[in-house]
């Protein structure tokens, strides 16, 4: 075998965990796969993979290798899908993952004009409140909102979206509207431990920060169940303004101390580094991007 077909199977044998799944998966004999981690491990002079009759575990020399060997085979698959794919119709799959709120409002119906328009496509999306790791979990493109971190993947900022201060009018009008920060200390408070999981809110720039310790009659985990809780007349509830757009254009919910809110958060796509892209990931990338941007939810 030559060094790539090696590089190959020892990587399925990781991702397999085992040497007989990965022949099952490779369509080779076991014994075939044995003697090509083998082969692998004479070339490079070290030992990547501890065995025994029960099982098998990676040497430190074995993990650095499978994770840079796994992001070689990446580049060549896109390299290969750019070249083969530059005047085609984008065809495979795409795993796509976003915050779950703006998973169902924003990014699903998008996904679902793409799919219209490129019959050959599937997409699987995942809409979680946790960021998920696009290598880990093998995913393709991301949706994040919030300040990136430093990172080895490249990123498309499209927007911005606001941190606001919500309640009901039914709320306000029992309770009276806040004037400042200072006065939620009086309030009832819903937090959406998703959206603010600290309990010291800080509202206004970020060179003169206000910052004021909560005390929640409510803390819930989803986002959603806090938007029903201050759509139904209880408390005050911080959240994002895509989330309660709906709510605020029937008039069930209200922002409120819009002065001092914070900078608005970025929204980016995100995507796995590589030399090349896929067509089908490059596609919906740019399909993804001018729909959000074209968004009402979003801010310039």
């Amino acid at each position: 075998m030559d060094h790539v077909r090696l590089m190959q199977v020892f990587v399925a044998v990781v991702e397999a965990q085992g040497f007989a799944p990965a022949a099952r998966k490779l369509d080779l004999s076991p014994a075939s796969v044995t003697r090509a981690v083998v082969s692998l491990e004479e070339a490079l002079g070290v030992t990547l993979l501890v065995r025994t009759t029960r099982s098998m575990r990676l040497t430190e020399a074995g993990s650095r290798y499978f994770e840079e060997s796994r992001s070689i085979l990446q580049q060549i698959e896109d390299l290969n899908a750019t070249v083969a794919d530059a005047n085609a119709t984008p065809k495979g799959s795409i795993t796509v993952t976003a915050p779950v709120l703006f998973g169902r409002i924003a990014v699903m119906p998008i996904i679902v004009s793409f799919l219209k328009m490129h019959a050959e496509v599937q997409v699987t999306a995942h809409f979680s409140d946790r960021n998920l790791n696009l290598i880990d979990e093998n995913i393709d493109v991301a949706v994040r909102i919030g300040q990136l971190p430093d990172s080895g993947m490249r990123s498309r900022q499209v927007g911005h979206v606001r941190h606001v201060l919500c309640a009901s009018p039914e709320y306000l009008s029992s309770r009276g509207t806040p004037a400042h920060p200072a006065e939620l200390t009086v309030h009832d408070v819903v937090v959406a431990a998703a959206m603010s999981p600290r309990l010291d809110w800080r509202f206004g720039p970020s060179q003169q920060p206000i910052q004021v310790k909560v005390r929640p009659r409510i803390v819930v985990s989803s986002n959603d169940a806090a938007i029903v809780a201050v759509s139904s007349g209880f408390g005050m509830a911080r959240l994002l303004s895509y989330q309660i757009a709906d709510e605020v254009a029937a008039g069930r919910l209200k922002i409120i101390l819009e002065d001092f809110e914070e900078p608005p958060l970025p929204v980016h796509i995100l995507h796995r580094e590589s030399i090349n892209g896929s067509a089908r990931v490059r596609a919906f990338i740019d399909h993804l991007a001018e729909a959000l941007r074209r968004l009402p939810l979003i801010l310039d």
